[in-house]
């Protein structure tokens, strides 16, 4: 079976290659089987966040085929905090377009 494993050693720069599994391959497996992947790794695959098409998973779970193994990277920035510098340095309120400004009709 194929599955595409996906990680970002560092912000924009994407990586995604392409496996050949056998049958009953598990998250983990993959991960050991891609050298690249392995190569560019300085931390244990246990501590590592992995889902499949955007959801959290443990590296016990079963693939199945066109799997989409992703690899996060822990967060740089607090979103909160980087909303609120964007906010100091712009000097206006930040609206967004999906919610309507308080009071108007």
């Amino acid at each position: 079976m194929r599955v595409e494993l996906v990680w970002s050693p560092q912000a924009g720069d994407v990586q995604h290659r392409w496996l050949q599994l056998t049958q009953g391959a598990t998250v983990e497996s993959a991960l050991r089987g891609c050298e690249d992947f392995m190569a560019a790794q300085n931390r244990p695959l246990a501590e590592l966040r992995v889902g499949i098409w955007g959801r959290v998973r443990p590296l016990d779970t079963l693939l199945r085929e066109r799997d989409r193994i992703e690899v996060y990277r822990a967060l740089t920035v607090d979103p909160k905090e980087a909303r609120r510098l964007r906010y100091a340095k712009r000097g206006e309120r930040i609206v967004s377009r999906h919610r309507p400004l308080a009071g108007k009709s």
